[in-house]
């Protein structure tokens, strides 16, 4: 039975006790099993974003190859968002969330067990192989972001939100480390099986992911809405309906220009990002052994880049700090495909991933306070999908132009979409702070 949000959570002008408790504290027990869900599951994807497209090479694929399964798989997450994160404002996102566990599991269990392409390839499509989603639930990220923005008071959606990617991203840290054990264990066993262990990981995280869930509190849907506020009550329904309709007008004109510039922001990321270990595969001759330890220090960047973050928005609000970190960022992308050697290329790409990896909670309170509550959902998809569909672009077009040897391309065409990306950000939500969103 759906229930309304707990009275704790409606932040009240003068409240100095929840001044005093802690962020932890304040939030739904819902929303800290969501944040516990979140990390478990980003380990296994940590080892797979450092070892998945290896492990491809490792059976012979070439790049285009490789480039298209994870474009697959982007497209895929992708059209399930933009099917279920609107139906899940209607019918809740627990059930939606239970399921991607179980799939989850099913496929990584495949994988474990099987590398031939007809079994491999399906199972990569929809367990999202090697992507790295920072611990989010894939397609269904949108549904967990609007879940776990019900469960937090509006002013500390910034801080929240940060905590949830931080612990996502050390989570990845530490399964990227895990990501170098094919290295090890090829003297053990055939060289295939040494990967496919990894499978492991995601296996058993989202299982835990499952039963953490299970048990955790749905949001209330907007078939089933929370009870109107008191200070509403005397409002006659036809007003309250117009003010409806102005107040999604307002929300719209927002979530378009939501959409335009993460589709600039997904095609810069999609270049790059889905494809990086194979490139310091490639640039520099470079191992699973060396590989997994140098994405791990970049989510740990990451995961600090997050507080950085979170301490810069509260002070000097959202859209500056986002900007602030990411134009840092972005010298940093440009600075990385014209390392001499290895080091300093991991190191400037690890110093990228503070910039633009840790914004991204600040990013998505952000996002989930550009409507009210029964949209939450809508918007979340928005921002996941005209993210995810010009991302899934990226690595077929980047897998032909690294099987060309057009080893800087890639970064140089990145660059250009994320400049554009923070000017059109800074012009269209400089005037929006999530902390002074409604509940």
């Amino acid at each position: 039975m759906q229930t309304a949000a707990p009275e704790a959570f409606t932040q009240r002008p003068g409240d100095a006790f929840n001044h005093k408790r802690g962020a932890w504290a304040q939030i739904s027990p819902a929303a800290r099993r969501i944040i516990l869900a979140r990390t478990a599951r980003s380990i296994g994807q940590g080892a797979l974003v450092a070892a998945f497209t290896l492990y491809l090479h490792a059976l012979n694929w070439n790049a285009p190859q490789i480039g298209a399964v994870l474009s697959g798989g982007l497209f895929i997450g992708a059209a399930l968002t933009l099917w279920i994160g609107p139906l899940s404002d209607r019918l809740g996102r627990r059930q939606f969330l239970l399921g991607y566990e179980l799939v989850l599991v099913v496929c990584a269990a495949v994988a474990l067990l099987a590398a031939t392409p007809w079994l491999l390839v399906p199972a990569a499509l929809l367990g999202g192989f090697g992507r790295g989603a920072n611990g989010a639930a894939g397609p269904f990220g949108p549904l967990e972001q609007s879940w776990l923005a019900h469960g937090t008071p509006p002013a500390l959606r910034s801080q929240i939100f940060s905590l949830n990617s931080t612990l996502g991203m050390l989570g990845m840290a530490l399964g990227a480390v895990l990501g170098a054990a094919p290295h090890w264990l090829s003297a053990l066993m055939p060289t295939d099986w040494a990967y496919r262990s990894l499978f492991i990981l995601p296996l058993l995280g989202s299982a835990i992911g499952f039963f953490l869930l299970l048990k955790a509190e749905d949001a209330p849907t907007a078939a089933n809405p929370e009870a109107r506020p008191l200070a509403l009550a005397a409002v006659p329904e036809d007003q309250d309906q117009a003010d409806r309709q102005a107040r999604h007008l307002r929300e719209n004109a927002l979530l378009w220009r939501l959409g335009l510039v993460n589709a600039l922001n997904g095609l810069g990321i999609g270049m790059v990002a889905p494809l990086m270990a194979y490139w310091y595969l490639v640039r520099y001759g470079h191992g699973p052994a060396s590989i997994g330890p140098a994405m791990a220090v970049s989510f740990v960047f990451a995961a600090f880049g997050a507080q950085i973050a979170s301490r810069l928005a509260q002070r000097f609000g959202a859209v500056r700090a986002v900007v602030g970190m990411r134009t840092m960022g972005l010298i940093m992308l440009v600075l990385t495909p014209l390392s001499p050697v290895f080091s300093i290329a991991a190191g400037f790409y690890a110093l990228r991933a503070t910039a633009n990896q840790g914004t991204m909670g600040v990013r998505q309170a952000l996002t989930v306070s550009l409507t009210g509550a029964d949209r939450r959902g809508l918007a979340a998809t928005v921002n996941n999908v005209s993210i995810q569909i010009p991302r899934a672009i990226g690595p077929l077009i980047a897998g032909v132009l690294l099987h060309l040897g057009w080893l800087i391309a890639p970064f140089f065409v990145a660059a250009t979409f994320q400049a554009a990306y923070l000017v059109l950000y800074q012009r269209f939500f400089k005037n929006i702070e999530p902390r002074d969103a409604a509940p």
